[in-house]
Parts: structure tokens; C-alpha cells; sequence
């Protein structure tokens, strides 16, 4: 009995290795061959024109009454000016007064339109923490091959790399297929309430249906992906939803001589630990997945195996995901306390006692589902538990089977030449889900080459963008125009 018991274990054992070494072996390349294309000649007046836009200090606040508008318009009026072949012919409105809509009307109108947006506004550049600037972060300077300050990277290379791209293509003679929007918004870096979703609800008025709109997003990474040697671009197929919940604590307070056995500070500071370390569970969701099986096939051997079996191996790979704070955010809804609210003096129990938690929520997940995992986890009655502030449910993953997307990894391959292509999860948020009604396609995205030093500088200190990147920015968005209307 135990020998026929051996026997049909090491029989198992063989038809499992076989179907491993089966599914590795037919994990095939979804990397199209892409002949690169001749970079046009892109004058250096690019490279003042981004760094005079990063001197206008468009900085968004959380209070609209922050907004320093003359500045917004000082930027408004600058790229009027400075891209005057494109304010002629594309007719700039004003959407909600420092939002910008450009239309580039097609020649066919069966065509659905494509939309190109962008950000105007910026986060403030903190200039008294640790780190300091190496320039003034609104100096705009350009030394040591690079355009330094604040919103070089995070977006006004999207911004003026577009502007940039479509004044060539006036110049050149080009006349689109189909309809070209540029949307600008200004007020991204709170939520985009007053800019992005305006730009959208307008569009929406106007029955606007298009076939896909590129964002900012993920980026050509360089040196991060683990066992590929080769630069790869990530197109983000959809984005983290966010909410953030008040966590509440009331009880009586008195004289800190004479505390109760538990305080309100005491409670919520249990509750708001309960919930760190009780996080929701991970798995890889479908962007993950599709990143996997476009990266998979050419990584070593022993990736190749793990990412070809995840029916069996998935346990192993969110394992690996999880060695690092930014992989973990990439397979699960991610719980992070924020602010924490409560007391005035030293000698005086507070009677009230509050918590800010920020959950970036993994697509599958909703913002009820976070809610109800906060409760259960938390599992006490005196702790009040309320949605705060603006929120956003993680959106639709967009289609990667389909011309869109395939017409977005060619022009990335002929502009980046031995590039690889995959799709991700941009674990942020973006301007891109105002748009939701507009597309099913929404691609995030920006044309340039990073690795981590540079993705420490989005939001962080000496932000900036080199030169030879700008150059290929504008180009990119040039090649993808133009095969958009082939």
C-alpha cells in the first residue's frame, strides 16, 4: 500500500513538473517588433519655454481661496504667446476660468476624437524640511543639462511637451484625421473638482465620445524592474480609487492627575494600530496580472517560471511584492493614518480625540468594502467612523486589446528603441477618471526615462527634467499623433 501510495505521489509530482515546465516554456512574447523612426530636430527654445512655465508659481491649495489666480493667468497668457500657430488654429477656451480646452477639429468626423490633458498647477515646493533645493525651486534653471523647479516633472512637461509637439505639426503642414483635444486642468494636485471635471463635464455636453485620452501616469522605467536589463515603459490601465476616513473618539475630560483607565487619545491610538496592523489582504489584480504576462516572458528563467504559474505560485509572487513598501502598495488596498487630532495642554485629559486614515483602494475593492473592513477590524463602539473629504472609487481598467493601446506601444517603441511595454496600475490618482464617461480607454503615461533617484524628486526636492528627456517628450507626442491618424 505505501509503495503504490510513493508510486502515484512521484507520479504527481512528474505531471506537475510537466505542466510547470509546459505553461513556462509557451509563456510567450507579447512584444511586437517596432522599426525606431528618425527623431525630428526639435529646437532648444523648448527648454526655456518649460522653464518659464515652471516659474509661475501655480501652486493648488486644498481651500480654493488659496488659489492665486493672477499667477494661473499669468501661464495662461505666456502659452497664448508662446505657441501662437497653436492658439491661432486650436481656439483655446476657458473652462472654469483657468482650466484650458484646446480642439484641433478633424478631417473625418466618423473618426472618434483622441484627448491629450495635462496639469497646470503644482504641489508646494517645501523649502524647510531636511532636504533643501539645490536651486530655488521656482528659478526654472536650466544648469547641468537639466530644466530644475517644481512642476519640471509633475506636469508641465505634459503640458508644454504637447504644446510643443503640435506646433511642429502646424509648422510641418500636418491636418488631423480626427479630432485632437488638449485638456488642461488646474487644479490636479486637490483632486481636480474645479478643472479636470469641468473639462469632462463640458465634453460630455457636447457628446463627445472618444476613442482613447493619454494622461500622466507611470513612466520608462530604468534599473527598476527586477531581472530585465532593458528600460520599460508602464502604461497605466487604470488607477487606485481614494478615501479617507475620520476615526472618532468623545468621552469625559478632566485633570491629568486623575486619568480614567482608558482616554480617548488611548483608544483611538488602539483603533488606528488595530488597523496597521491588520491590513486588508493582498492579491494581484488584473493590471498586475497583465503586467506580469507582458514582462514574464522575457525575465531569467526562474521569474519566468513563478509568473507563467501564478495558479499555483501567486502566494510566492505577492511574497515578493510585499519585500518593499512600494510593491506593497501595488497588490493591496494600503491603510495609512494621516493626521491625529486631540488635546490642548499638558495637564488636561482631552475629551475628544480624532484620527485621519488614507486608503489607497486596489481595483475589486470598493470604498464600502474599506468601510466594513475598518469597523470589523477596529470592533469598538466608541470609536466613530466617517468618509472625510473629497473621494474617488478605484476606476475601470482600460482595454489593452485593442488598436488604442497597441497604436500607444508603437509610438513608445519608435521613439524609445529597445523598449519593452506593459501595462501597470498607477497607484495615485490622476485627472484621468473625470474622463471615465468620455472613454473606455484611459492611458497613463509619460514619455520619459526615469529611474529611482528621479521618482524621488516627483513632489520631493530638486525636482527636474533633463534635457535629452524633453527632446524625446516631445517628440513621442509628435509620433503619436501622427499615427493616431494613419
Amino acid at each position: 500500500m505505501i509503495v503504490k501510495l510513493l508510486k502515484f505521489a512521484g507520479l504527481a509530482l512528474l505531471a506537475l513538473v510537466v505542466v510547470l515546465m509546459e505553461r513556462t516554456m509557451t509563456y510567450r512574447s507579447k512584444q511586437e517588433k517596432v522599426k525606431p523612426v528618425a527623431h525630428i530636430r526639435v529646437s532648444t527654445d523648448c527648454f526655456t519655454h518649460l522653464s518659464e512655465a515652471v516659474k509661475f508659481r501655480t501652486i493648488s491649495y486644498e481651500e480654493p481661496k488659496g488659489c492665486d489666480t493672477l499667477v494661473f493667468e499669468g501661464l495662461i497668457h505666456y502659452l497664448q504667446a508662446t505657441y501662437p500657430l497653436t492658439t491661432s488654429l486650436l481656439h483655446p477656451q476657458r473652462i472654469n476660468k483657468l482650466s484650458l480646452l484646446y480642439t484641433w477639429k478633424g478631417r473625418n468626423p466618423d473618426l472618434k476624437p483622441m484627448i491629450l490633458i495635462g496639469h497646470m498647477d503644482v504641489v508646494p515646493a517645501v523649502t524647510d524640511s531636511g532636504e533643501q533645493w539645490e536651486v530655488p525651486p521656482y528659478s526654472g534653471l536650466i544648469k547641468d543639462g537639466a530644466i530644475w523647479g517644481r512642476g519640471s516633472l509633475d506636469d508641465k512637461i505634459n503640458v508644454i511637451g504637447i504644446l510643443e509637439a503640435v506646433e511642429i505639426l502646424i509648422k510641418e503642414g500636418f491636418t488631423p484625421e480626427r479630432t485632437l483635444y488638449l485638456a488642461f486642468g488646474h487644479d490636479e494636485e486637490v483632486g481636480g473638482r474645479n478643472g479636470a471635471s469641468k473639462i469632462a463635464e463640458y465634453l460630455v455636453n457636447q457628446h463627445v465620445k472618444a476613442a482613447f485620452l493619454l494622461d500622466e501616469g507611470l513612466v520608462i522605467t530604468s534599473g527598476i524592474v527586477p531581472g530585465i536589463e532593458q528600460n520599460v515603459a508602464l502604461i497605466g490601465v487604470a488607477e487606485k480609487g481614494y478615501a479617507s476616513f475620520e476615526l472618532s473618539v468623545t468621552a469625559e475630560g478632566g485633570h491629568s492627575s486623575m486619568p480614567a483607565k482608558e482616554t480617548p487619545i488611548g483608544i483611538l491610538a488602539a483603533a488606528v494600530s488595530a488597523l496597521e496592523k491588520h491590513p486588508m489582504p493582498s492579491r494581484l489584480s488584473v493590471p498586475v496580472q497583465q503586467f506580469l504576462d507582458y514582462i514574464g516572458p522575457e525575465m531569467p528563467f526562474f521569474y519566468k517560471l513563478a509568473f507563467a504559474n501564478r495558479w499555483l505560485l501567486s502566494r510566492l509572487v505577492i511574497a515578493t511584492y510585499e519585500k518593499s513598501n512600494a510593491g506593497t502598495a501595488i497588490v493591496r488596498t494600503t491603510t495609512a493614518p494621516t493626521i491625529f487630532r486631540s488635546g490642548t495642554k499638558d495637564n488636561v485629559l482631552p475629551g475628544y480625540a480624532s484620527a485621519i486614515v488614507n486608503f489607497r483602494i486596489l481595483p475589486g475593492d470598493a470604498i464600502t468594502d474599506v468601510q466594513t473592513h475598518i469597523l470589523k477590524t477596529v470592533n469598538d463602539s466608541r470609536v466613530k467612523v466617517q468618509l472625510s473629504g473629497h473621494f474617488s472609487e478605484a476606476g475601470e481598467i482600460s482595454h489593452v486589446d485593442c488598436p488604442e493601446f497597441l497604436v500607444l506601444e508603437k509610438s513608445i517603441r519608435q521613439i524609445f528603441p529597445n523598449t519593452l511595454t506593459a501595462p501597470s496600475l498607477v497607484i495615485a490618482g490622476t485627472d484621468s477618471r473625470h474622463y471615465a464617461s468620455i472613454t473606455d480607454n484611459l492611458y497613463r503615461f509619460v514619455p520619459l526615462i526615469a529611474g529611482p533617484d528621479d521618482l524621488k524628486r516627483i513632489h520631493g526636492v530638486n525636482e527636474k527634467m533633463s534635457c535629452p528627456n524633453f527632446i524625446n517628450c516631445i517628440c513621442f507626442f509628435r509620433q503619436l499623433i501622427l499615427n493616431s491618424n494613419k
